[in-house]
């Protein structure tokens, strides 16, 4: 109880290193008798007709979106995007027992209501629109885009969760039984996520800084909920039609790269694209050096303008393969190779 307190009285404060042409803006909405946070980046010398698109954030397990993907939200605005994240439950400086989830599907459903009350405002009815997870919040995306299969121009997932190692069968049956008792023991082992996630050294210093950053050990529940929701996903990667770019390092310690691959080839998607980064850990807009930031934002904003451009959905219709996009995977120099003669090195 006292670690939820400490955790809901943490100090709300706005940005105040945004550039002066970012609009920064945040807002607490209730869902399920729940406060939680939500926040906006926008191009304030754009005009909202001149919006290129609109890209709704998805954050990872432990983490938040109003620090730790302030520079993502930063980085598309100036680009011409209008960006949106939302906390989860139990996440960042939303309602909760901090990282404690008690229903993977809960927050799936929350994030939708909160999109699709963006998306529907008057100014962003017939932009397009594009989902962006990282890592768990890439599992969220996938969820969002089989419940709405018609409603998205995209996503980009980075280093997304599609995959948990498995524990025996009586070790699952336990978990199972103290979820039922104490859902929010925090008793799970497992890898220290920023130690692994983030390769600069000096930036994992800076990030252990933030003070919505969970870094304890899974809560039992938590922990059966994921390992549930991969579950279910691996099963159904042949189902994603979604357009997408898949982005990931080679040396990631958190999730596997080759699960990645096999989300690549296993997606319907008529319009796929992986980047594997040779080196590169975990967290790629975060923890890498500068340069690389550089590289795989550069990525992601060439991939984001060609889709924008194809225009908004409209009429509940899917989004239509753009003509100058075909499936494909490259590394991380940019060098390209059909889907039947795939190459992942550098």
């Amino acid at each position: 109880m006292q670690e939820e307190q400490q955790h809901q009285q943490q100090k709300d404060t706005k940005q105040d290193t945004v550039p002066s042409n970012i609009k920064y803006e945040e807002e607490f909405i209730t869902r399920r008798g729940l406060k939680l946070f939500t926040c906006r980046w926008l191009p304030s010398s754009t005009t909202t007709q001149d919006i290129k698109a609109l890209v709704f954030l998805c954050h990872g397990y432990g983490g938040e979106t109003s620090i730790l993907m302030k520079g993502t939200g930063i980085r598309l605005a100036q680009a011409g995007y209008a960006v949106f994240g939302l906390d989860v439950e139990g996440h960042g400086k939303s309602d909760g027992l901090q990282a404690y989830i008690p229903s993977f599907n809960n927050i799936v459903d929350d994030t939708i209501s909160y999109f699709k009350s963006v998306r529907e405002r008057e100014e962003y009815k017939n932009k397009a629109r594009f989902l962006y997870g990282e890592s768990m919040g890439g599992a969220v995306v996938l969820y969002i885009h089989w419940k709405e299969p018609q409603e998205w121009n995209g996503a980009i997932l980075i280093a997304p969760m599609c995959k948990q190692v498995k524990p025996p069968p009586l070790v699952v049956a336990i978990l199972i039984k103290l979820a039922n008792i104490i859902p929010t023991w925090k008793i799970v082992p497992t890898k220290d996520i920023i130690a692994n996630a983030i390769k600069d050294p000096v930036k994992r210093k800076e990030i252990l800084k933030n003070p919505y950053l969970y870094r304890g050990k899974p809560r039992v529940k938590t922990a059966l909920e994921l390992l549930n929701a991969s579950i279910a996903l691996e099963k159904r990667l042949d189902q994603v039609t979604i357009p997408f770019l898949l982005l990931q390092g080679e040396a990631d310690m958190i999730t596997d790269p080759e699960i990645s691959k096999e989300l690549y080839k296993s997606a319907k998607s008529p319009d796929k694209e992986i980047k594997l980064y040779p080196g590169m850990w975990h967290s790629l807009l975060l923890g890498e050096s500068d340069e690389d930031i550089n590289l795989v934002f550069n990525d992601i904003l060439q991939w984001l303008d060609k889709r924008s451009s194809a225009g908004s959905i409209q009429g509940g219709g899917s989004p239509s393969l753009h003509e100058d996009v075909s499936p494909v995977v490259t590394d991380s120099s940019g060098a390209a190779a059909k889907h039947e003669n795939i190459s992942f090195q550098a």
